[in-house]
């Protein structure tokens, strides 16, 4: 049974997953792979035959699926592929030539950066580096003085007779550090956690709960591994032992990846390689979202908060509706309000012409007091129970009428969903917030004959996918703005935490799942800026705001207002100033999303993504950067102090002081509440623009580059209308600044540069230009 927190009420789950069996004492159940022969070879990798220890005979497939990527397959059934597969394909390997060699007592696969060794007889895999060093080795079976198992590895195990998963291990060095496996709020380093990929309704950002499952995870040893299975798989990350790391999987088949590095960076580059590259949003999608909030709204109530925040010069771009666009007790019939918004289009127009987008709340589940749910349920829209009666499940866990889920792999029902979703993006919504979607009970039937555990973790994709779909249509983007995700769920921009608390240790939580996620191959994340659930302290709302606009994106929301002027006025004022730098920095954010776009790395990056030679980095999940040149440290308790880490191998400026500090250490920092603990790396290039009211879909123009430290630095600045190379050379008393690309740079600026060290005469594309300092990214205190 899983474990329940003794005397505290347990959230209850509609769609708890299924358990695995649990062992009586001396019941073993365990068939492993104890050795092959080769069947066969090809320019692709080699086919085994392999005996397992309960008489099964079983077919094992590696080949290259990649440069840098092997594939291991291990089935009964040589086609065999995941049940979830029938609903939607979650990797998409593409024949990679391999180099094959085969002797009597092993078979060695080479594809790029790694090398699978195969000894057949006692069988084990080992993953090297093309220069022949161990990435990661299969664990042969470990036990223990009395001959008790305590790991699974290559294999499969039974329970009554019948098989419950195929299993996988993998030795772990005492030193090594895992991270990803999708949105996570625990600890950075998963070492001693087990991992279930289960997509929960959190109910915040506090448990080892998440909304975002990846099975996959990155190693400091310069490696990742992919399994591609939509069922709850299992990774016991250290935590049975902590010498290996065990993988359970409740499919017809083990089915699995090792993508080399050696960085991160490479690694998760394979991973979006064989999934599917990260969707860029449009650039409007990267100004600020300001919500409704979860309580009764109307047409006069956002008219008003649409004048009052171009009044109050309060940068916005998208105004987001929740929940009471539609009629209470009638959620997600995807219909107006009548009596609180009489004449949405009209409201819609109006919003357009001051520079507003507008997005919706909505959700796969329709209650059963909808003027829609008869018709629907006669014609087969919804999952149903095993009896063949409607499944109507409690998925707003008692808050809320019980509701029938839209059954996404009915093609007739699709078709109706999106007849729903068409007529609100033509009357000129631009974009859904598709909410919920992980309420698929585990004995749920579908459509297509799939039970509720297999399509249960991808069911999420096929609500985005639909929702994307018919906004590209209509509206020209595939932008979402989602709760749940699953594995390939990158092609869905953007997704954000869901129901964080209002509380200053579930910001910091929040924080740590954003990394994961970012590690997990999704580089645009946001969450509720200012918390959810709850009412924010000031300080707290502050703090929050400064976090939400050095995100990827940023979303003000929550059950209670979120509006700047509904704080006090120091609050507002210090918040809005965090948008507004936000909007400065609008061609460095655009840059840095372009590239994350390209290559799957975050925005938002984890420490080691840059610097993973550094053991540190694999730990320090309260800050990160944002692209490569800032370092962003949220304060995460109301004293403004904290401990900030420095990476290694650059000098750091403090944006709010201009002090150069060495890169690898540790230092305490105190920030008044008008900014945050903010640095930049020494040598970096950063383009700004005055803040607009909106976020313009032109070339940036006007812009200001701030050179930090005038000394040598490079970068791209990615544009609407092509890349600009920005080039900095410091020749003694002389800085040299060229750009080669559409970019017009108006004017020099010089940050972190003590009296000593400023140059003598400073030259933009070979004409002097006059340098002045930089002004800050903050407002003058006082």
């Amino acid at each position: 049974m899983p474990y329940r927190p003794p005397l505290v009420p347990y959230e209850t789950f509609v769609a708890d997953p299924p358990e695995l069996p649990v062992r009586t004492p001396g019941e073993d159940g365990v068939a492993l792979v104890g050795r092959a022969e080769v069947a066969g070879a090809d320019p692709h990798g080699a086919t085994f035959k392999a005996a397992l220890a309960d008489g099964v005979t079983a077919v094992v497939r590696i080949d290259a699926a990649g440069d840098g990527v092997i594939r291991v397959r291990l089935a009964e059934d040589a086609q065999a592929r995941s049940r979830s597969a029938r609903a939607v394909p979650l990797v998409h390997p593409r024949a990679h030539p391999a180099t094959v060699t085969v002797d009597d007592r092993y078979v060695r696969v080479a594809s790029g950066g790694v090398v699978a060794e195969v000894r057949l007889d006692p069988w084990r895999i080992r993953f090297l580096r093309s220069d022949g060093a161990v990435l990661v080795e299969q664990d042969s079976g470990t036990v223990d003085i009395s001959g008790r198992r305590r790991t699974l590895p290559f294999g499969h195990s039974t329970a009554d007779g019948i098989r419950v998963a195929w299993h996988e291990s993998f030795v772990a060095p005492g030193d090594e550090r895992f991270v990803g496996f999708g949105e996570k709020f625990t600890p950075l380093d998963k070492r001693g956690q087990r991992a279930l990929m289960w997509n929960f309704d959190a109910f915040g950002s506090e448990s080892d709960r998440s909304h975002k499952n990846v099975p996959f995870y990155l190693s400091n040893r310069g490696y990742g591994v992919l399994v591609d299975s939509g069922l709850p798989v299992q990774f016991d990350v250290c935590q049975s032992t902590h010498s290996a790391v065990q993988i359970l999987v409740p499919d017809d088949l083990l089915d699995y990846y090792v993508l080399a590095g050696p960085s991160p960076a490479e690694v998760l580059d394979r991973l979006d390689g064989l999934t599917g590259r990260p969707y860029l949003p449009p650039r409007w999608a990267f100004g600020a979202w300001i919500s409704s909030g979860f309580y009764p709204d109307s047409q006069q109530k956002v008219l008003e908060r649409a004048r009052l925040i171009r009044a109050r010069d309060i940068p916005c771009d998208v105004l987001h509706l929740d929940c009471y666009w539609q009629l209470a007790g009638c959620w997600s019939d995807l219909r107006w309000d009548a009596e609180a918004f009489p004449d949405p289009t009209g409201m819609l127009r109006i919003l357009a012409e001051q520079g507003f987008r507008v997005c919706l709340w909505m959700n796969p589940y329709l209650m059963t007091q909808s003027p829609r749910y008869a018709d629907a349920e006669r014609a087969g829209f919804f999952l149903r129970r095993p009896d063949g009666q409607t499944y109507v499940a409690d998925v707003w866990h008692g808050s809320y009428p019980a509701s029938a889920i839209v059954d996404l792999t009915n093609p007739a029902a699709v078709d109706w969903f999106t007849g729903l979703l068409r007529p609100l993006l033509e009357q000129g919504v631009a974009v859904f917030k598709t909410d919920f979607a992980e309420g698929v009970p585990a004995d749920a039937v579908a459509h297509n004959g799939m039970t509720g555990v297999e399509l249960h973790n991808v069911y999420t994709l096929l609500f985005n996918d639909v929702v994307a779909k018919v906004t590209e249509e209509v509206a020209g983007h595939r932008t979402v703005w989602a709760r749940s995700s699953y594995l390939g769920g990158q092609r869905h921009s953007a997704q954000w935490s869901g129901d964080v608390n209002a509380t200053w240790p579930a910001l910091a939580s929040t924080l740590r799942g954003g990394l994961c996620h970012g590690l997990s191959g999704v580089p645009f994340w946001s969450h509720d800026t200012g918390g959810f659930h709850g009412v924010p302290e000031p300080d707290l709302y502050v703090r929050w705001s400064q976090f939400g606009a050095l995100s990827p994106l940023v979303r003000l929301h929550g059950t209670t207002s979120r509006l700047p002027w509904d704080f006090p006025a120091e609050a507002e004022r210090h918040a809005v100033a965090a948008l507004r730098l936000r909007y400065r920095l609008m061609p460095y954010l655009w840059s840095a999303a372009v590239q994350a776009a390209r290559t799957g790395a975050p925005m938002m990056r984890a420490l080691l993504v840059d610097t993973p030679d550094d053991p540190t980095a694999w730990t320090a999940d309260l800050q990160y950067r944002l692209g490569t040149d800032l370092l962003v440290a949220p304060v995460t308790d109301p004293s403004g102090r904290r401990d900030v880490y420095l990476p290694v191998g650059d000098d750091w400026i403090d944006a709010g002081t201009g002090q150069r500090h060495a890169g690898g250490r540790h230092l305490p920092v105190a920030v008044p509440l008008s900014r945050m603990p903010l640095f930049v790396r020494r040598g970096a290039l950063v383009p700004l623009v005055a803040p607009g009211a909106t976020v313009d879909d032109g070339p940036f123009r006007d812009v200001t580059l701030v050179s930090w430290g005038a000394v040598d630095g490079r970068t791209v600045v990615h544009d609407v209308d092509g890349d600009t190379i920005i080039e900095a050379i410091r020749d003694g008393a002389e800085l040299r600044v060229r750009t080669r690309g559409p970019l017009q740079v108006g004017q020099l600026v010089l940050a972190g540069v003590g009296d000593a060290d400023l140059p003598a005469r400073s030259l933009l594309n070979g004409e002097v230009v006059t340098v002045v300092p930089f002004a800050g990214f903050f407002p003058a205190e006082g």
